[in-house]
């Protein structure tokens, strides 16, 4: 696609455009470097890692570092990193991709995930020529893995709070660091870490710690209930002596470095998560081919028919979230015209990422949702023996546990999702209030979204709506809060939700417009169709935790209601639309690898 202007909408700007108003990227566009990427990827993942998970999952360090090195080998490890220094300088989305394919098993996709993720990306976007050129080219090879120290026992959603301290040596050769970190992925293993610290106890700054540093220490491993073959543990530091030329950019910036890599981490996250929701498909669609109940295979049964179809709905509409997001970044990167892996475009894909953090915190929060739901019923179809080790989907659902509150809680991306969006509104950055004085007129008189003709006309309409519920319901809340309505997480978390299913059902709309077909509008169908009664709900919770009095709760409830679409929908057909293909497929039957 072009990089243009036009073809960049800002961060929120779903919100703004009619739906399918703006082509969006979706797995239909991978270019075939970005497909082969990808397979060779899962090539190894299945053959190397996969073939050896018992192996993993009981923390054999030394065959991770192996396979490191071997995925360094095949370029894996370099997809981010400039060419100058070893890496493929490759755009997000292939970046994402090798990600994806990396998720055969929770354990390593953590493990890789920390090592060309938040582990490295600080160095390629952050660090000095020096740096760089010191470090890289080694991270990229897997002869040195990586860690991100950003959480402690007291602070770890409130990475601001972080008590580790630094402070300049009386020769100024060495920063002092003293505080301990916690639930560090690759502690265990890892020779660099990116530590997060306070420069004289309030200048947020961030250092790169080699393993062997006198005074840093990495305490036991963690016993965890899942993503067991990951290392995770503590790190303390007593009087840590870490070189001058070891901090990462500048004294007091940390946070732009610390929330720019959680974006990213937060993206990755939400797509490879729904990633995993095609993996639980093709478990769950084999085995309830084959189990059999009252003398026939359990596919057949209403009720398992219903599960499977609508975990489909999840990983479409996931995916179209997904590319939608890495695309726009990869656009909007590209405006400056910059070569890939110079630092002038990595500044300009650090500001792409910036730009849509928003979007990244829907990824993180709806991704991690939809394998949570779809892990458990995966083990419901798979009945007692969904409760055992012998399976896979056992250990799936254990791990899968993890990432809601990995790269910040659920709860936090809630609260950054309006939140992002009011700040912007009161910096005139975005249009909220705008957009919620043009829903408040259409409801005083004949201007909502009405139903078209045409492919997915209803669920067009739906996707209108759901963008009227969101700014409805935050003028209401605005209204009745001020500002204060950043203090008022139940009505934010409800708000959020409300954006979230409007990007949801935006996206698979959009994508099924674009590339029809019958079960991919069946796809779009179900999921808007679900989504819409959780985004009516959301808002109504929004407003009834904004406004006490009954009489005007009463009013806004009856506006709300005008914002509600009663059309009957064939959920059974589509249901069907979407079972048959997947059972005769074994797997999701939109699969583009």
């Amino acid at each position: 696609m072009a990089s243009d202007p036009q073809s960049t909408p800002p961060g929120g700007g779903f919100l703004l455009a009619p739906v399918g108003s703006q082509r969006i990227d979706t797995a239909e566009d991978f270019s075939d470097e970005q497909r082969e990427f990808y397979r060779a990827a899962y090539k190894f993942a299945m053959d190397r890692v996969y073939a050896n998970a018992a192996r993993i999952e009981a923390k054999e360090f030394p065959l991770v570092r192996q396979l490191l090195r071997e995925a360094g080998e095949l370029g894996f490890l370099g997809l981010d990193i400039p060419e100058a220094h070893g890496g493929l300088a490759q755009d997000l989305t292939a970046s994402v991709l090798v990600a994806e394919a990396m998720t055969v098993l929770g354990s390593w996709s953590v493990i890789i995930g920390a090592q060309v993720g938040i582990g490295s990306l600080p160095i390629v976007y952050f660090g000095t020529p020096e740096q760089q050129a010191r470090y890289l080219p080694r991270i990229a090879t897997g002869e040195i893995a990586c860690a991100y120290a950003l959480s402690e026992a007291s602070s770890a959603s409130d990475a601001m709070a972080a008590r580790t301290r630094a402070v300049l040596s009386p020769d100024k050769k060495h920063w002092i660091l003293n505080g301990s970190k916690q639930w560090i992925s690759n502690g265990g293993f890892a020779d660099l870490f990116i530590v997060f610290a306070k420069v004289d106890g309030d200048k947020f700054s961030t250092f790169i710690v080699e393993k062997g540093t006198p005074g840093f220490s990495v305490g036991p491993e963690e016993h965890k209930m899942g993503i067991r073959g990951s290392s995770t543990c503590p790190l303390v530091f007593e009087d840590a002596m870490v070189p001058v030329e070891n901090l990462l950019g500048e004294i007091g910036k940390g946070h732009r470095i610390a929330f720019n890599i959680l974006n990213i981490g937060r993206l990755k996250l939400g797509v490879t998560c729904v990633t995993a929701v095609r993996h639980v498909i093709a478990l769950s669609t084999g085995y309830a081919k084959e189990r059999k109940a009252f003398g026939k295979p359990i596919s057949d049964f209403g009720l398992i028919r219903e599960k499977l179809a609508r975990m489909v709905a999840l990983a479409y509409a996931g995916e179209a979230m997904g590319y939608r997001t890495t695309g726009l970044i990869d656009r909007r990167a590209a405006l400056g015209g910059h070569a890939h892996g110079t630092p002038a475009f990595q500044q300009d894909l650090i500001a792409a990422v910036e730009e849509y953090n928003i979007e990244a915190s829907i990824l993180k929060v709806w991704g991690s949702e939809a394998l949570f739901q779809a892990a458990d019923e995966g083990v419901q179809i798979h009945g007692g023996y969904g409760f055992v080790e012998e399976y896979p989907i056992e250990r799936i659902f254990r791990d899968n546990r993890v990432n809601r509150i990995f790269e910040g809680t659920n709860e936090i991306n809630r609260l950054l999702i309006p939140g992002t969006l009011l700040k912007r509104a009161a910096k005139g950055a975005f249009p909220m209030m705008d957009m919620a004085k043009g829903v408040g007129a259409a409801l005083q008189g004949e201007g909502l979204p009405a139903a078209g003709s045409g492919p997915l006309a209803r669920e067009k309409r739906i996707a209108e709506l759901n963008k009227y519920l969101f700014a409805y319901a935050t003028q209401v809340a605005v209204e009745a809060f001020g500002p204060g309505v950043a203090e008022k997480q139940e009505v934010l978390g409800a708000l959020a939700d409300v954006a979230i299913e409007a990007f949801a059902v935006d996206s698979a709309v959009t994508r099924a417009l674009q590339q029809p077909g019958p079960v991919a509008q069946a796809c779009a169908s179900l999921y808007a169709e679900e989504a819409h009664q959780r985004a009516f709900a959301r808002a109504r919770a929004a407003v009834l935790s904004a406004v006490k009095d009954p009489a005007a709760a009463k009013k806004h409830l009856s506006r709300l209601a005008r914002l509600r679409d009663e059309e009957p929908g064939d959920v059974a057909a589509w249901r069907e639309a979407i079972v048959g293909p997947t059972l005769e497929a074994g797997k999701y039957p939109l699969a583009w690898a």
